[in-house]
């Protein structure tokens, strides 16, 4: 694989612009989450921007994702996802030389770290929906050296059989479900790192295979192109008016009509006590109110003049429970400092705030800084009864269930309450 890997690639003369991208880059890794020395050659051995032919340097060794396809109204389908997140997803998998590799979702870029990784001895074969995608993938893995990856075009849902079992299988978009094939093409005690859907938030989680389920080995926040194909699913947006939006991922909540009367109410307001850094991740925060919180959901609103955080332009995590919404906000509590808080409307506002601020109060309590939520993926067909304590999510192949270790269940926590 050294060979075109030389001077003509770009990488090797010290006057190259991506040569010192690609150092820029590489400290970029060094300065954030610990990233071990295997991956970190990895990053400097494969050439990024022959899989983004046109991409300023800056850009494809930047700290973004390079968009490579859209769809015909503009929204990205296809990405090279940035070095951060694909050397977190590559830590998670725990690769070593030899094994069997199946990745789900093509672009090059990935395939070609996972070759470096596991090495001439291994195996590793990438699949995509798309025929474009593949094309361009099977080219530039060829011309930079990465011949030796099968690339596949099938829709990833049903993996691919041919190659299997995997010892890792590695998930490249959003995924709303673990379908049969990936847990059926991964060998016991193999690893599959997906970033899942889980009531609207979306996790990279490294999870071991032990039988017929799935237990986490971490999770982090990501951010991908939503899976294509068979296991293709979107969220549903419920309009309350011209401004305010809640984004679901399963069940609609009832009443809307009350909740947009609820909109024009008084605005009653709890703070929590419970302060947070500036640029302090929300991750176990956010999953622990999505297990917890009834009717779960995020509220949008571009109007934030009417009472609602700045960040609702983006989304905040919501509890409705009738036609009253509950909704998070901070103020400044000093110096690079902020309250965590609630904001609630409609006729129980006042029970319902104190409810979302007694999680907020339970999640720092217990589970600041940890210990972190455990995932398990079971069967669809699993009865409740053989499930363990915690919040299920029900999918169409699987159910998934939420709990958090080391900790009594709390009253507005109940086990085994599906929403």
């Amino acid at each position: 694989m050294d060979g075109l890997r030389s001077s003509a690639l770009g990488l090797r003369s010290a006057f190259s612009p991506f040569a010192a991208a690609r150092e820029g880059m590489i400290a970029r890794l060094m300065s954030g989450r610990a990233v071990s020395p295997d991956v970190l050659e990895a990053f400097r051995a494969v050439p990024r921007h022959l899989f983004a032919p046109g991409t300023p340097p800056e850009h494809v060794y930047g700290g973004q994702a390079v968009v490579t396809e859209r769809d015909e109204h503009g929204v990205p389908v296809s990405s090279i996802s940035e070095p951060r997140v694909q050397a977190v997803m590559l830590e998670q998998a725990a690769l070593r030389p030899g094994m069997r590799v199946l990745e789900i979702g093509s672009g090059g870029v990935n395939a070609a770290l996972i070759a470096e990784l596991v090495g001439p001895e291994g195996a590793v074969t990438t699949v995509d929906i798309d025929r474009e995608v593949v094309h361009r993938t099977r080219t530039c893995l060829a011309y930079t050296g990465y011949a030796q990856v099968d690339v596949v075009h099938a829709d990833a849902e049903l993996g691919v059989a041919a190659h299997a079992p995997y010892d890792r299988v590695i998930v490249t978009a959003e995924a709303v479900d673990i379908p049969p094939a990936w847990l059926d093409q991964l060998a016991d005690g193999g690893r599959l790192v997906v970033p899942l859907r889980m009531r609207g938030l979306t996790r990279a989680v490294a999870f071991d295979r032990a039988g017929d389920r799935l237990v986490s080995a971490g999770y982090h926040r990501a951010v991908f192109v939503p899976m294509r194909g068979i296991g293709a699913a979107g969220e549903d947006w419920v309009p309350l008016d011209g401004s305010v939006r809640l984004r679901v991922d399963g069940r609609q909540p009832s009443g809307v009509e009350k909740l947009r009367v609820s909109l024009g109410e008084p605005v009653l307001t709890r703070w929590s006590g419970i302060e947070v850094a500036t640029g302090e991740p929300s991750d176990d925060l956010d999953l622990w109110l999505a297990s917890t919180a009834s009717g779960f959901c995020h509220l949008v609103a571009t109007d934030t003049r009417r009472g609602f955080p700045e960040a609702a332009r983006w989304g905040v995590p919501t509890a409705v429970t009738g036609a009253t919404l509950a909704y998070r906000d901070i103020r400044p509590a000093g110096a690079g400092r902020f309250e965590l808080g609630v904001r609630a409307r409609g006729p129980d506002a006042e029970y319902q705030a104190d409810r979302y601020v007694d999680l907020v109060r339970t999640w720092h309590r217990d589970h600041r800084p940890g210990p972190s939520a455990r995932i398990e993926v079971w069967p669809a067909a699993t009865p409740t009864a053989d499930l363990p304590d915690g919040h299920v999510v029900e999918k169409v192949h699987s159910r998934v269930v939420i709990s958090w270790p080391g900790r009594p269940v709390t009253a507005s926590a109940q086990p085994k309450v599906n929403e």
